[in-house]
């Protein structure tokens, strides 16, 4: 592993261990997808090209081993993450499969017609859907908190609108379009104040945020290992013990099962009640591989050097008097901004010519664009390899389109 403190432009100095970020390519989409260091692709190759075998089935050697190493990642994870135990953290895809298994199977045995379930204005559709869905499997009602003006989840005005009724809250911890960053811990006792039961989804907060969710207190959590430096295809849902216990699978198959028979089935304890069929074995080493590489810098350090860049970033576009800055001057790593009669998927293809990538589009918010009060916005993302030469570029090519476009 090669992380570097100093000497080639970012203040992390962690450009060089991106081989997918050519010299001069400034890449601002993190909060969509992190771009993978070294140690990731390798921890990837060696296990397809090396040490390749099936997990929790072989009796021969390299199966057992595989085994181990797949199990060592789901404890790693644990750790990461301040889990009691490896046995509360679920493999999923990623967190949007997360979440569609606690609104599948949570929901299924807890929620009854004239319950109520809690958003917010700013989800993520993969947290507003699955409870939509849900929500019309069993007759319950949806309602949804409001922001402030600065584009936080009004906390004050959950607990005014919080009831005996209210069943489920499902928040997010920082929000991929503002970068606003909740305050889990007072969301939490308000839900539990009336015996709600929460989940908090953590896509943008664990890759910048150090996050125990035990220690938070709410009872689900859920991440994607892709915005985390780590592969595609894996995410982890973490779950108190007793609530998985008491779920019913979401899957039939292989692995979730303790007996099976033509009279009665009897399924395994979690998490393997929640994972049928064969896993995504190198997806979890590159997971546990990626959190090796984060810890190595340290959370605490990651979000001072994303803290710096959004601040920059920040007071340049602020002084362009045709852009509009969204959400709170202390945003988790991410700028979003609209272009006054520019339309952002203009903005993102100017700055594309001039080598920055940044996304346009309503990054699946689209209730939130609408109560902003705009169809879409460009927004800028950070990641450790992002430094003030990004900044600039981006602040250039944002100049040139107002130049362009008057």
């Amino acid at each position: 592993m090669s992380v570097r403190t100093a000497g080639s432009g970012t203040p992390l100095d962690t450009l060089a261990d991106f081989p997918a970020i050519p010299s001069g390519w400034a890449y601002l989409d993190t909060a969509a997808t992190a771009q993978k260091p070294q140690v990731v692709v390798d921890a990837i190759a060696r296990a397809y090209g090396e040490t390749y075998a099936t997990v929790h089935r072989g009796v021969y050697q390299r199966s057992a081993e595989m085994t181990l190493a797949y199990e060592a990642a789901r404890a790693r994870i644990a750790r990461f993450i301040g889990a009691r135990s490896p046995d509360e953290c679920v493999f999923v895809r990623g967190a949007t499969e997360g979440i569609n298994l606690v609104a599948a199977c949570w929901a299924a045995t807890q929620l009854k017609a004239g319950d109520r379930i809690m958003l917010s204005m700013l989800e993520h559709h993969s947290n507003i859907v699955p409870w939509q869905m849900a929500a019309e499997r069993v007759g319950a009602a949806i309602d949804v908190v409001p922001l402030t003006h600065d584009g936080r989840i009004d906390l004050d005005a959950m607990k005014a609108m919080l009831t005996d009724q209210h069943r489920f809250v499902a928040l997010t911890h920082v929000s991929n379009v503002l970068g606003s960053i909740l305050d889990v811990q007072r969301a939490v006792a308000l839900a539990h104040g009336v015996g709600a039961k929460i989940l908090i989804d953590g896509c943008q907060a664990v890759p910048r945020l150090p996050v125990n969710a035990a220690a938070l207190g709410c009872d689900f959590y859920v991440f994607s290992g892709h915005k985390l430096y780590g592969p595609t295809g894996i995410g982890v849902l973490w779950g108190r013990a007793e609530l998985l216990d008491a779920m019913p699978p979401w899957q039939g198959g292989g692995s979730m099962i303790d007996k099976v028979s033509w009279q009665r089935t009897t399924y395994a304890p979690p998490p393997g009640r929640f994972e049928a069929g064969t896993p995504h074995i190198v997806g979890a080493l590159g997971l546990h591989a990626a959190i090796d590489y984060v810890d190595a810098i340290g959370l605490e350090a990651i979000h001072a050097h994303e803290t710096t860049l959004v601040t920059q970033a920040r007071d340049a576009l602020g002084s362009l008097n045709s852009v509009r800055l969204l959400g709170p001057d202390d945003s988790a790593g991410i700028v979003s901004f609209a272009v006054e009669g520019v339309h952002p998927h203009d903005v993102a293809t100017i700055l594309d010519e001039g080598q920055v990538a940044i996304r346009a589009g309503h990054h699946c918010a689209q209730p939130l664009m609408e109560a902003l009060g705009v169809e879409a916005t460009a927004r800028a993302s950070f990641g450790v390899y992002n430094g003030p030469a990004d900044v600039d570029a981006l602040v250039t090519g944002v100049e040139r389109v107002t130049r362009i476009f008057g």
